[in-house]
């Protein structure tokens, strides 16, 4: 058999936007699923970073590919010839690429959040719709064990029917402080962090219960990082950004990208090209999204949530607690500290430690035991690869998530945002009604 037919025989994927999350996407391809796929273009504003792309490809002995500014990317999908197309862009970018694929014949494979608002999400339905393509939104964290072993904990009746859950969600000063450095900072690109991170919490509510949001109400403020705040905690010296600084160096929360060879070769070399600075001052002007963000929000099988969101807490990790009418389950899990794409640290994800706490009704509290995994997000990155890219295998526990799970995670996001604004309880199909 020749070379081509076997690349031929291959599921072809074109990715556009070549930022952090798609090294996370080309890496496993080009290393682990050379077998069952292949890279056949890639897409991005910025040809610096496409070229540091390929670089890492070719050191993979994957082999360059052809590469195409945003411009393009019709013309990319017209000349490889993508099976599906891995959407890895700035958010608010997502569904102009996943519909114009779409309506190209493709499949997408789309990093969370789907998209930030609701006309963004109606575009991606009516797409669908249209076209009869699908749309995979990557949510990895159904995928690692501890909460895979939750869903099946709650789906066998361990706790009887699931009433209320409490979930803290902690970001540290190192993931957390990230946001407020890169274009996440503005909610116009990234819908605030209760769309753009809450939507994998907000997703494994959904998934654990198998249920849906009705209502949210909401409090969110910038509390910590901005100018303003810092102005109030008696700071005098500021800077824009940590390149030139010399009170950066004085700064914990500074980053210096020439520190990182991924971040240098990615955005500090790729500048001059559309201007994009990686290493703002957390503690600079501009800042429109919060920190400290706090949400009631009711199901449509009748449980309610609380949850919290802080982007400026001493570790990393969550607690969420399920109290049900057979007992209660509680999970901590301890995340290692990390910078997107440092490349130097720990992997995005990987545990310190977690624990998983049976406490039936009238019986002695017994802790679950949790298969181990390997890689980052706890085991969940390595199974939801497979799942990609790999030989295709059944799934008890229903993990992909399609269109539809992607919109149902961000419309809790996208509500908690106007109940922010308004002072309001939000009805959820007020704002988009799924079928």
């Amino acid at each position: 058999m020749t070379e081509v037919a076997v690349l031929q025989e291959k599921k072809r994927y074109a990715i556009v936007g070549t930022g952090g999350r798609a090294i996370f996407f080309y890496t496993a391809i080009a290393q682990d699923y050379v077998k069952t796929s292949c890279i056949v273009g890639i897409c991005d504003t910025n040809q610096t970073r496409m070229n540091y792309a390929n670089s890492k490809l070719e050191a993979m002995g994957h082999g360059a590919v052809p590469t195409f500014l945003a411009a393009e990317f019709e013309k990319m999908i017209r000349n490889t010839k993508p099976d599906e197309v891995i959407v890895t862009t700035i958010d608010r970018t997502h569904n102009k690429y996943i519909v114009k694929a779409l309506e190209l014949g493709c499949n997408v494979v789309t990093e969370k959040p789907m998209t930030i608002d609701a006309p963004r999400c109606r575009e991606i339905f009516d797409a669908v719709e249209r076209t009869g393509n699908k749309v995979r939104v990557t949510f990895n964290y159904r995928y690692a064990p501890h909460n895979t072993k939750v869903f099946e904990l709650i789906q066998s009746g361990a706790i009887g029917t699931v009433t209320s859950v409490h979930f803290e969600w902690m970001l540290n000063t190192s993931h957390g402080a990230d946001y407020f450095r890169r274009w996440h900072r503005d909610k116009r690109n990234s819908g605030g962090l209760l769309v753009h991170k809450s939507t994998h919490h907000f997703d494994l509510i959904n998934f654990w219960l198998q249920t849906r949001p009705a209502t949210v109400y909401a409090q969110g403020d910038l509390k910590f990082y901005g100018r303003e705040n810092a102005e109030s905690r008696g700071e005098t010296k500021f800077y824009t950004r940590a390149r030139d600084s010399e009170v950066a160096k004085a700064d914990p929360f500074a980053l210096h990208m020439d520190e990182h060879p991924q971040l240098k070769a990615m955005y500090l070399d790729a500048e001059h090209e559309d201007a994009y600075y990686r290493d703002q001052s957390v503690f600079g002007d501009g800042i429109s999204i919060e920190d400290t963000m706090n949400l009631l929000v009711r199901y449509r099988n009748g449980a309610v949530l609380s949850y919290s969101l802080t982007a400026y807490a001493p570790w990393e990790g969550f607690r969420v607690s399920f109290n049900g009418t057979g007992g209660r389950l509680e999970m901590e899990v301890v995340e290692n500290s990390y910078v997107n794409s440092g490349g130097e640290q720990a992997a995005e994800g990987s545990l310190e430690k977690r624990t998983l706490l049976l406490r039936p009704l009238f019986e002695k509290p017994r802790e679950i035991e949790i298969e181990e995994g390997n890689g980052a997000h706890g085991g969940g990155d390595t199974v939801l690869l497979n799942d990609l890219f790999g030989e295709p295998v059944s799934d008890e526990f229903m993990r992909a998530a399609s269109h539809i799970d992607g919109a149902l995670s961000i419309l809790t996001g996208i509500a908690a945002n106007r109940s922010i604004a308004t002072g309001q309880v939000v009805n959820v199909d007020d704002i988009l009604r799924i079928p």
